[in-house]
């Protein structure tokens, strides 16, 4: 193995024979990265190995590669010359394996967490791998959990629909929580990685704030400007609320992408004349009949959820005045008809689907199956349509996963159409809403801009919380010399007195640095004049917030296995 402008040099007796040094040269390239990291270190013992002190404590050698941190432990049984202040002991105690979970804290200090969003879409990738991927809304704070689990995430969310999965993460490490996620979406879907990696987008931080609020907005939706999205991303507020894992940053981003998604529909007319995707499948299935037999094709809609409800009304719109819904319950059913009262909508239960299906021209699918509804086998042997519909039976299937199988193509009367084939659909009048949709993107950068501050103001809790349990210990050790010196027959009265009194006085000193530590917009402190008070605090009083609570997280993930 070669390493620029490093050297090898074989000790005898040694266990291990080759230990690989970083040069002067190489290390004064990479000071600027790894200053903080020595910084945090505290000057610890130096161990040289032929007179040259190397880069880590306890025989550990830090590389640079690519500007990412990689530690090689050095083995404990070599011959060292060691500084006189360091006990040989100490050093021979640690295995190479514990110096490197150690470590692990050390190597991401300095590595700001991201939010990362790991996607596949309409745009990126086919439905018959979104259906593989897809997460069923009871099973989003399970997901949820299962990632948080993984080594690298701290928060998550989810979003699947019909059009898109995505998976929001707040990752240690950009990196390594990619790796994670990507592998567990591979288990999960049983799609292997190199697979998803072909299809999947990666956005990062501001690409990743900006593209969720794009979505709310509709901006990113096969339909441009329809409404249902900014549903789904409220939904994923209402399930995650509770959930261990939708923390404080997915959280705060989502629910940023609602005012987002509602500013943008009161200000622009985005949504104006637009269509959502089940009035595109409406559209659809007449684009594909004869026109004179709108009026009179059999039409068989199954599943009365959100989707089946709005392809009904659709349909009325477009002049129908009799159709046959199957749903599990007649509830449903019976409140749309109650909506729509002077259409004949006609109830069946979900054991009389194929009859149903054998009866109707057009089919609507829109549930939450799992597995398909229509294989070959159940529709090669249903009668055949009419000539005056064009001799085929249509499947109009919105779902995902999907309800009918493609093999149903295979059948010689029936022709089976998804999402994807909406496309057609909307390409007609994308060209006008895209003018419209520039209008919302000033307002998605000027909201953009403002989570991201509001998502840097919160670098200085770690230090409000530090400071203050500092300066309570502080005032814990002084009080209980004050009562001590006061003797044991003090009263309750005086005690609780002389407490007050301790924290009144921590509570007025801090109330000036505190202060200086928030940026919530209310008064003329900007957000870079909060951050350097925070340094300076960090320095004053030693707190580290930075590499101790990343240090606290890495360790609580590391001790986890």
């Amino acid at each position: 193995m070669a390493v620029s402008s490093g050297f090898a040099t074989t000790l005898a007796g040694a266990k291990m024979e080759t230990l690989l040094l970083i040069s002067t040269s190489s290390s004064s390239s990479s000071s600027g990265s790894s200053s903080s990291l020595r910084a945090h270190l505290a000057s610890p013992p130096q161990v040289r190995v032929c007179g040259r002190p190397a880069r880590n404590n306890y025989g550990r050698i830090l590389m640079q590669r690519g500007g990412v941190r990689c530690e090689v432990a050095a083995s404990t049984d070599s011959v060292v010359e060691t500084d006189s202040n360091i006990d040989p002991a100490k050093v021979s105690s640690l295995s190479a394996l514990e110096q490197l979970k150690t470590s692990a804290a050390d190597r991401y200090t300095k590595e700001r967490a991201s939010i990362v969003v790991i996607g596949l879409s309409i745009h990126t990738a086919p439905v018959e791998m979104r259906e593989k991927l897809a997460i069923p809304e009871a099973e989003w704070p399970r997901a949820i959990g299962e990632l948080c689990g993984l080594n690298h995430i701290e928060e998550a969310a989810v979003l699947s629909t019909c059009n898109r999965m995505e998976i929001y993460v707040v990752a240690l490490s950009q990196h390594r929580g990619v790796k994670e996620v990507t592998e567990w979406m591979s288990k999960t879907s049983g799609i292997p990685v190199p697979e998803i990696c072909e299809h999947r987008f990666l956005l990062y931080n501001k690409d990743a704030t900006q593209h969720l609020f794009e979505v709310s907005a509709g901006l990113d939706s096969l339909v441009l400007g329809e409404g249902q999205i900014l549903a789904q991303v409220k939904q994923v507020v209402k399930v995650g609320q509770g959930v261990v894992g939708f923390g404080r940053n997915i959280s705060g981003l989502f629910k940023h992408a609602i005012s987002v998604g509602k500013r943008v529909r009161t200000e622009t007319n985005i949504a104006a004349g637009a269509v959502s995707v089940s009035s595109a499948a409406v559209e659809l299935a007449l684009m594909k009949l004869p026109e004179s037999s709108h009026a009179t094709a059999r039409m068989l809609v199954i599943g009365a959820g959100k989707m089946g409800k709005l392809v009904i009304k659709h349909l009325v719109a477009k002049g129908c005045t009799k159709m046959v819904v199957v749903n599990r319950s007649e509830e449903r059913v019976a409140a749309i008809r109650q909506d729509l009262k002077d259409v004949e909508i006609i109830y069946k239960p979900l054991d009389e689907m194929l009859t149903c299906a054998a009866e109707a021209d057009v089919i609507f699918t829109s549930t939450a199956s799992e597995t398909p509804l229509f294989l070959k086998d159940d529709v090669k042997d249903l009668p055949s349509v009419g000539s005056e519909v064009g001799g085929l039976r249509l499947f109009i299937d919105i779902s995902v996963p999907r309800n009918v199988g493609s093999c149903v193509n295979g059948v010689e009367n029936a022709r089976v159409y998804n999402v994807d084939d909406l496309k057609e659909v909307v390409a007609a009048n994308k060209e006008d809403r895209l003018r419209k949709a520039m209008e919302a993107q000033a307002i998605i950068t000027e909201e953009s801009k403002q989570f991201e501050a509001w998502r840097d103001s919160l670098e200085t809790v770690p230090t409000i919380k530090k400071l203050r349990a500092y300066a309570e210990r502080i005032r814990a050790a002084e009080l209980d010399k004050c009562l001590s010196k006061m003797g044991e027959d003090i009263p309750k009265k005086t005690r609780r007195a002389v407490d007050d009194l301790s924290r009144g006085i921590v509570n007025k000193l801090l109330h000036g640095p505190m202060q200086h530590l928030r940026c919530d917009g209310s008064d003329s402190r900007t957000l870079s004049e909060t951050l350097e008070n925070m340094h300076a605090l960090n320095r004053m009083f030693s707190l580290e917030t930075e590499v101790a609570v990343l240090e606290q997280k890495l360790r609580a993930k590391t001790n986890q296995k």
